[in-house]
């Protein structure tokens, strides 16, 4: 591999009336020179032609030279992190490669493809494949995968670090090491904007390679505009919702300005909300607003893409599925609705306007309550001294493991010792120890102990000649149907009486429903007929009152470094200082908490002691995040408990935590730190909540992903009920007679870590021991108390109830406030 010709390119470039950046032609060489790595630049900079430009050159060297320019088989592998990204993708490589004069086939292969399509592809490859980690796997489980890929010399995958950190991610380092033992020769590229951990990422993507790799620094980021949309009056005691949609006439005069916008929510039922409410506000802008979320109807979402990219639109409604993109996207403006709780993610969505390489990003940001307008001013403080979080790749996934082995021995089997040594050059699996290997290989050869009288957990054996196989056609017909099960949760389709589909909506909303009920969904409003088969089949209804679906992981806690960044400008504020619009906005409400209690700062925890009818509360403010909160205030309320037995209410935001008792016994300096110590942490925390049945309700995920469960075959798959009672009785029975099992090890291991954050919660403890504790006996809820609250309240009172009694709240500490 040498140098390569980038006449083409560079000509293709001059007729689109742009000019290769140098980290372009640094990345089109290095793959000449057999290279790989990671190529990190600012969203909207031509990543992907930096990737893509190396593998074209090379096609075309080979057509005009003396190889031959047609050889069966997939040379490129673009490895996508959401379906939705695949249809921009695939025009965008397309367009390239015909504007080079490359005649390549680009095309797509994702869970949307049509099974025609999947059987033509298997039987004549593009040279181009545009793919996910699942489907990918799925190719990897046919017998003739080493000669689908015989032709392979590069693997890209865009958007790394929205696989890092995931066991999809896990799930894709497993593939590609398999894909460097058939090809071991092969590139990989990586392409991602926004990390702050650019080392580690590019050594989990490159494996044995990473030592070589090179890393690829691109544009510099872009300058980024982070606006808010300031409210007339906040009001001085915030609670979570009470601005966001009330704040719908702002966003419509930003909307009223010419060209599209992409308008982001953190999740999709906010999105659902928001759309409606805009068609509410805006009815004759009823052509021009758009609904885009990962469980709407794949057809729906792609003409929402399709009018996207023509303009159509004036404004798409939007989660997650759209805050990645393509190169040169013509929308204009970005706005976010809510906190985005991070600076990559806010900086993500914020690159997909101004996508020109001149362009300036910039976002609106939509406070859902006051406080987030810290929180804004924090982000555009953190991204302007280049501070982005890190994305931690996860190890010793077992469960993935398990999937991993399966689908080799389903697509021709495999030989134990290499493969161990095939699987131990991931990052993933670098410490896998033999024990846990030969583990693996009983868990699917024999179910193990527990479950070794059962002939369907016998999915796997070892043929005379040592190799491992699947165990029968049926064992792989059920195998293949679950490799996507990493990404699936328990839905249900929505459907018109009809038959028309709609999209997915998760069972746990549905089964609170009753026929007749009216719920909002892919922006219509519908009336609940019947449920049958894991369907759920409605009709149009009218305006009246409707639930709006809540899907499960909707709540974003905020990130570590942005909670030290809102620290910090609570500290500025405590001395005076309101630099930023948004804490001018701010100053009253924190001028109340200021005069009522204290300001938060880094290096001093605040502690609220308040009473009221209810009884004494116990506010606490780490800054941590929701998920460590909860964890803390378990662990305090558990060890209160353990001195005086008493009975705790809880809850939790990103700020702090609450603790409502009768009574609170009398708390010092010298009471709390012991309270608050690292000190047992773990087993105090096993004992202090449920563990067993948190455990037990992770075991489903696990148990579906490792193929302990099936989820049924088309149109006979099994509730999120029967699949949750079907894991707890396999997973009470191995809790019973195999207390050791490693996958209910990693149950009780992924609680502590995804559900309690436990690592967080170390550091948030680490930094209490350190820091001063300033109580504060306070005769009323101040500001930052108020909130807390209000989120207890929610969980105990109808919707109606509870605003009333915030109301009337509200009514009394604003009276309290204009006291002299």
């Amino acid at each position: 591999m040498t140098a390569i010709d980038e006449t083409p390119l560079n000509a293709w470039f001059a007729a689109k009336g742009w000019q290769p950046a140098s980290f372009q032609k640094a990345a089109w060489q290095a793959h000449a020179r057999g290279e790989s790595g990671l190529i990190h630049s600012a969203t909207g900079s031509g990543k992907s032609l930096a990737a893509w430009g190396g593998p074209l050159a090379e096609g075309l060297g080979e057509v005009n030279g003396s190889e031959k320019s047609r050889r069966p088989g997939v040379r490129v592998l673009w490895i996508t992190p959401l379906r939705a990204l695949a249809g921009d993708t695939q025009r965008n490589l397309r367009d390239a490669a015909e504007g080079v004069g490359l005649p390549w086939r680009v095309e797509t292969r994702t869970g949307d493809t049509a099974s025609s399509a999947r059987q033509r592809q298997r039987k004549n490859p593009p040279e181009a494949l545009i793919t996910t980690p699942e489907s990918l796997s799925l190719l990897l489980s046919y017998t003739d995968a080493d000669r689908y890929f015989r032709q392979l010399t590069t693997v890209i995958v865009d958007e790394w670090h929205e696989l890092l950190g995931s066991k999809r991610g896990v799930q894709l380092e497993l593939c590609l090491a398999r894909l460097r033992r058939l090809q071991p020769r092969l590139r990989t590229w990586g392409l991602s904007a926004t990390l702050g951990n650019l080392d580690e990422a590019m050594a989990t993507l490159l494996g044995p390679g990473a030592d070589e790799g090179r890393l690829i620094e691109g544009a510099a980021p872009r300058p980024l505009r982070i606006e808010a949309l300031l409210p007339e009056a906040s009001g001085r005691f915030p609670w979570a919702g009470h601005l966001g949609t009330h704040l719908i006439d702002g966003v419509i005069d930003h909307l009223s300005q010419p060209g599209s916008c992409l308008l982001f929510t953190n999740t999709r039922s906010q999105a659902e909300i928001w759309f409606e409410s805009l068609l509410r506000a805006r009815s004759d802008w009823l052509e021009g607003l758009g609904l885009h979320h990962g469980s709407i109807d794949r057809e729906l979402r792609r003409r929402i893409e399709a009018g996207l990219a023509a303009g159509d639109f004036r404004c798409v409604v939007a989660t997650s599925s759209l805050d990645l993109g393509v190169d040169f996207s013509p929308v204009d403006r970005v706005i976010q609705v809510g906190s985005p709780k991070g600076v990559a993610r806010l900086a993500q969505r914020a690159g997909r306007c101004g996508h020109q390489p001149d362009g300036i990003s910039g976002v609106l940001c939509v406070p859902s309550h006051a406080l987030e307008l810290v929180e804004i001013a924090a982000a555009r403080r953190a991204w302007a001294d280049g501070d982005v979080e890190a994305r931690r790749p996860l190890r010793l996934c077992l469960d993935v493991l398990a999937q991993h082995l399966v689908t080799l021995a389903t697509g021709g089997g495999f030989e134990a010792p290499s493969t161990l040594e095939e699987i131990r050059t991931t990052h993933a699996f670098a410490d896998l120890s033999k024990e846990a290997w030969d583990w693996t290989l009983t868990f699917i050869t024999r179910g193990g102990p527990v479950l070794e009288a059962y002939p369907d957990f016998h999915r796997v054996a070892r043929d005379h000649q040592g190799l491992f196989r699947i165990a029968d056609r049926r064992q792989a017909a059920r195998h293949r149907m679950s490799i996507g099960t990493i990404t699936s949760d328990a839905a249900m389709q929505v459907r018109y009486q009809g038959g028309g589909y709609l999209g997915t909506i998760e069972e746990s909303f549905i089964v609170r429903l009753r026929p007749g009920d009216v719920f909002l969904f892919a922006g219509r409003s519908l009336e609940l007929l019947r449920v049958r088969d894991l369907t759920a089949y409605v009709r149009r209804a009218g305006r009246r009152r409707q639930a709006v679906p809540r899907w499960q992981g909707g709540r974003l806690p905020l990130s570590g470094m942005l909670a030290d960044r809102v620290l910090e400008l609570l500290a500025e504020a405590a001395d005076g200082q309101y630099r930023e619009p948004e804490m001018q906005a701010l100053r009253p409400l924190l001028e109340i908490q200021r005069q009522w209690s204290a300001l938060p700062a880094p290096g001093r925890l605040l502690v609220e002691r308040t009473r009221s009818r209810e009884g004494e509360h116990l506010f606490i403010y780490p800054f941590a995040g929701r998920l460590a909160h909860e964890g803390l205030a378990t662990l305090l309320a558990w060890r209160l408990a353990q001195r005086t037995p008493a009975t705790f209410s809880i809850a939790a935001n990103d700020y702090g935590f609450e603790l409502l008792g009768a009574e609170m016994p009398a708390l010092q300096e010298t009471d709390l730190r012991p309270l608050l110590s690292q000190e047992g942490l773990v087993d105090d925390l096993l004992s202090s909540m449920n563990a067993s049945e948190l455990a037990r309700r992770q075991f489903r995920d696990i148990a579906r992903i490792a193929g302990l469960i099936f989820q049924g075959y088309p149109g006979q798959g099994k509730s999120a009920r029967q699949l949750q009672a079907s894991s707890g009785l396999i997973f009470d029975t191995i809790a019973r007679y195999d207390p050791d099992h490693r996958l209910v090890d990693q149950a009780r291991r992924e609680v502590l870590e995804e559900a309690l954050e436990i690592h967080r919660l170390r550091q948030t403890l680490s930094h209490i021991e350190q820091a001063d504790i300033h109580l504060a006996e306070t005769e009323r809820f101040t500001p930052l108390a108020f909130p807390l609250w209000a989120e207890r309240l929610r969980n105990r009172l109808s919707s109606q109830s509870w605003e009333d009694r915030v109301a009337r709240m509200i009514g009394q500490l604003e009276k309290a406030a204009d006291r002299p």
